[in-house]
């Protein structure tokens, strides 16, 4: 395994980051981790979401090889989406990022710029 440094400026580690490190990209994540949903049901699912990010966030995740794409026929034509292994094994991290977001999400103030 390769030694990462994230403070250097050309650590791939800091792609990685990029990638998975988004609000959107830990909300899909998580939405996706009991299994495969259309486009349509993911919208439904997170609320505030446009349709614009939304397949901004899961072409993102795909090209990371974290989400797959499978074309639907169906009659309009549609596509479902679901993690692979890559992405399941971001399942346990981003749990425990949302639990301990929900149980604090008091505590944190507003949100704002630093």
């Amino acid at each position: 395994m390769a030694e990462h440094d994230v403070f250097l400026a050309d650590c791939p580690a800091r792609t990685t980051l990029a990638l998975v490190a988004d609000t959107w990209s830990v909300v899909v994540v998580f939405a996706l981790r009991h299994g495969p949903r259309r486009y349509g049901d993911l919208r439904d699912r997170i609320g505030g979401i446009s349709n614009k990010m939304l397949t901004q966030t899961l072409r993102k995740l795909e090209r990371g090889n974290l989400v797959e794409r499978r074309a639907l026929r169906t009659t309009p034509a549609g596509a479902e989406y679901r993690l692979t292994e890559l992405g399941e094994s971001l399942i346990g991290p981003v749990s425990v990022l949302a639990r301990w977001a929900e149980e604090h999400a008091d505590e944190l103030g507003d949100g704002g710029p630093l």
